[in-house]
């Protein structure tokens, strides 16, 4: 699995002109899934993310969690973070998993990223074609690679 985890003030997803999904101070995540995933990369990430150190404390030093300030989390999927760019100029996207693998892991990341922040998350739609606002916090973005552990 793939993330990028980016500090918000807000984000949101906006499918056919309607808003979906919006969240106020917290991370938008964007996840990519390949083949290779399992419930272990699931639990490692879900963690990762969950305990992740980046919002201000007091001192304005990047010392506290998502789960400290009771903050918000949006997760989207997007198969595009597993893009090859080594031939060519047109991305390859093998990689990514397809929807029947995908879409199982990616319901599992969001009932271990629930239960890991102790309350609902927010979510855009697989598949579809969505449109994500957000107003970066720092700016603030992480990529987390589970294959990697980094």
């Amino acid at each position: 699995m793939r993330a990028v985890v980016q500090r918000v003030q807000k984000a949101s997803v906006t499918i056919d002109g309607q808003l979906h999904a919006s969240i106020e101070q917290g991370l938008l995540i964007l996840l990519g899934i390949e083949d290779a995933d399992n419930d272990e990369d699931i639990a490692w990430l879900s963690q990762k993310i969950t305990q992740l150190r980046i919002f201000n404390d007091d001192a304005g030093v990047m010392n506290i969690s998502v789960k400290d300030i009771n903050g918000e989390v949006l997760l989207v999927s997007q198969f595009t973070l597993h893009a090859s760019i080594k031939k060519g100029n047109r991305p390859s996207y093998i990689r990514a998993s397809k929807p029947d693998i995908a879409i199982p892991l990616y319901n599992k990341m969001i009932q271990q990223l629930e239960k890991d922040l102790g309350k609902p998350i927010q979510t855009g739609v697989f598949g579809a074609d969505m449109k994500v606002a957000l107003l970066n916090d720092g700016p603030v973005t992480i990529i987390i690679d589970t294959k990697n552990k980094e």
